[in-house]
């Protein structure tokens, strides 16, 4: 065999192995993410319009996708939506601001500090597993109107995440890194702004995520029991008339204002962090 024909042999299985482990189009990907929500809404027509019943689970009175992009379709042309929609979304940034200003701080503190650890640690863990129901009674009696209360609950809410992640992300920094910036004669503030939250941004992105998702489940909570407009307020009032499609249009409400929001931050994230995309 000659070495021409020995070459050519010899790159046939690493031309293979390349299309084999060639990452996938985009639009595809995107196309798979549009199936599986498709078929996920043609279940639940079946299942609605047939009442399946499962035992434990029941369709008999879930109203059908169809149903709810009508009532959906009604809330989108009344003016009462711009309504719940301001009132939600200024309760949910003005509680999310708050706690992502306290628990960045906080967590970049405490990750650092040993003896602050000790001291602010043992009553925030104390107060991190109370649910946040359990705090509207308190917030009420705490502050002098229902709307400060609601944002309280979406600020307490939000910071458990964002304050543990940055805790997280100060922590696990490369001793190294740390130590060859000392070498090099840098101060503490500058190995504090220049290595310490550059390696922990990319968990502290990730807390200020998962804490805009637990802020719309706060404040929900809240809005059930002490709001008068938002889109908790909306699913509740819902209930009360046993309207059930505006109960899961209200609940679409809630879950593309949380996707897109925590989705926003993501991406912000990565806009703000161009080093950490290069190690991925």
């Amino acid at each position: 065999m000659s070495a021409g024909s020995t070459m050519a042999a010899a790159s046939r299985p690493a031309h293979s192995t390349t299309a084999t482990t060639r990452p996938p189009r985009p639009w595809r990907r995107y196309l798979l993410r549009l199936a599986s929500v498709a078929l996920c809404l043609l279940l639940w027509q079946w299942a609605a319009q047939h009442r399946v019943n499962l035992g434990l689970i029941t369709f008999q009175n879930v109203p059908a996708p169809s149903e709810v992009f009508r009532s959906a379709w009604a809330l989108l042309q009344s003016p009462r939506l711009a309504a719940h929609l301001w009132a939600s979304v200024g309760r949910v940034f003005a509680g999310f601001a708050a706690a992502a200003c306290a628990g960045v701080v906080l967590g970049l503190l405490i990750g650092r500090v040993r003896w602050l650890s000790d001291v602010l640690m043992p009553p925030l863990e104390l107060l991190r597993p109370i649910p946040a129901v359990a705090w509207i009674p308190l917030a009420i009696l705490m502050f002098p109107s229902s709307e400060l209360s609601m944002i309280y609950i979406t600020f307490i809410g939000a910071l458990f995440p964002i304050l543990l992640n940055t805790i997280h992300g100060v922590e696990g920094v490369d001793p190294r890194l740390v130590a060859s910036a000392r070498s090099l004669g840098s101060t503490r503030l500058a190995v504090f702004t220049q290595v310490i939250v550059p390696a922990a941004a990319p968990s502290i992105v990730t807390g200020l995520s998962i804490g805009m998702g637990t802020a719309w489940f706060c404040l929900v909570t809240a809005e059930m029991i002490a709001g008068q407009f938002g889109i908790g307020y909306y699913t509740w009032a819902s209930y009360t008339i046993q309207n059930y499609a505006d109960i899961v249009v209200g609940m679409m409400f809630i879950g593309l204002l949380g996707m897109g929001s925590s989705a926003a931050i993501r991406h912000l994230g990565a806009w703000l962090m161009p080093w950490y995309l290069l190690q991925r």
